[in-house]
């Protein structure tokens, strides 16, 4: 621009003059603008395994860079073309939460139905696994989806992330087949107060006090929903306790042993799955076996009809489907995001159950349910505040730090 600006030239017989005047500017040297420190909710809005390149950008004293869109002649930037990526993507994350909420729900209602027919959740939970392995297997070999690039590493870090996913989909099986659906759901939204008591208790986080109070409606919500339940039943309430546990070590193996694993999120699921296949068959033999299967199977057959095999297939391939649908969408959502969509999700799992198996409800067990579910809501909304706080900060004493 300087040197365009030197060059100028002013000719006065455009104007009806016949001498040509040359102007020379000086060129300007305008100070250096300071480091621009990069603004907090774009770092927010992504998952906690892409905020590295970020990070490290603030740690190296530059900011990331982002390309602006492109710009006309004369500066001005159009809004089609932000815009139209913008919608396709909250097309893109809308498609993922329909079909993750209708998959869940699915897979719910028919993996009561199995579970009512053939009480034996170790089988059920096995073939849940069995049939996303199989279905993984089968993409890879026939190239429909890319086959990972792991090595001996990969799987080290992903057994204890294996071995929790385990205990988390035993359990919350076992709790399936004692009580309602609805009600192991309403205990399993509790999992936010599992998350913070592990953090705080057994890796030494600390939390600031609205973390803490928005647990309150969570734990008494539950509690409230317990106590109310007409079909309570211990083993179901501890089975879902149990879940919610071993879910919440689950993911903290896996932010610790699996970061900077390069699989994208249907691929590392798939791989998780395969794993705990393998952690879980030697005890689904040992817990139930085959002849214990054999005889509740024919039972079942009997009862049900050739539609009982339908049904067991169905639970076993929607288990699948919509947990590689949830991991996946991890890839293109927030947290937070994700944690809402988690949370409606919820909501329409207790919905429908209630609805297709008529399971009666007080309107105090519904009081309980609702102020629980709205505290997961709150939960999610005050972590993010949090996060949102510490990263603002983090970044901008990066920012600030001088450059040698």
């Amino acid at each position: 621009m300087l040197a365009a600006a030197a060059s100028v030239k002013f000719s006065p017989a455009s104007a009806g003059g016949s001498t040509t005047t040359k102007l020379a500017f000086k060129p300007v040297h305008l100070p250096p603008l300071p480091n621009a420190v990069p603004r907090p909710l774009s770092l927010s809005a992504r998952p906690l395994y892409r905020q590295e390149p970020f990070l490290a950008a603030a740690r190296n004293g530059r900011a990331a860079s982002t390309a602006p869109p492109a710009a006309t002649a004369d500066g001005s930037r159009p809004v089609e073309t932000a815009a139209a990526p913008e919608a396709a993507k909250s097309a893109k994350i809308g498609v993922y939460f329909a079909t993750w909420w209708a998959l869940n729900v699915i897979f719910n209602i028919y993996n009561k139905k199995v579970l009512n027919a053939f009480p034996y959740p170790w089988l059920t939970s096995t073939l849940s696994l069995a049939a996303g392995s199989a279905i993984m297997l089968v993409s890879w070999a026939t190239r429909i989806a890319e086959a990972p690039q792991t090595d001996l590493d990969f799987w080290k870090a992903l057994s204890p992330v294996a071995i929790a996913h385990t205990i988390g989909h035993v359990a919350a099986t076992v709790s399936m087949a004692k009580v309602a659906v609805s009600f192991t759901h309403i205990i399993k939204s509790a999992e936010p107060a599992f998350s913070v008591l592990v953090s705080r208790f057994f890796l030494g986080e600390h939390f600031p006090l609205p973390v803490y109070f928005s647990l309150l409606p969570i734990i008494g919500g539950c509690a409230l929903a317990a106590v109310t339940e007409l079909n309570f039943n211990m083993i179901g309430f501890l089975g879902a306790m149990i879940s919610n546990l071993a879910f919440v070590f689950r993911n903290i193996f896996s932010k610790k042993g699996m970061k900077g694993k390069s699989v994208s999120g249907m691929n590392y699921y798939a791989c998780l799955s395969m794993l705990s296949l393998v952690i879980l068959l030697p005890f689904a033999f040992a817990m139930e076996g085959p002849k214990v299967w054999a005889a509740g199977w024919q039972n079942a057959v009997a009862e049900i009809g050739p539609n009982f095999v339908w049904w067991v297939a169905a639970q076993s391939v929607f288990y699948h489907l919509y947990n590689q649908v949830s991991y996946m969408s991890l890839d293109e959502i927030s947290p937070l995001t994700f944690s809402v969509g988690n949370t409606m999700k919820r909501i329409s799992v207790i919905v429908a159950s209630i609805i297709i198996f008529r399971t009666p409800v007080q309107p105090v067990n519904a009081l309980g349910a609702a102020i629980a579910i709205l505290g997961t809501f709150i939960y999610s909304q005050v972590i993010h505040r949090t996060r949102l706080a510490y990263l603002t900060t983090y970044v901008t004493k990066e920012a600030s730090k001088p450059e040698f």
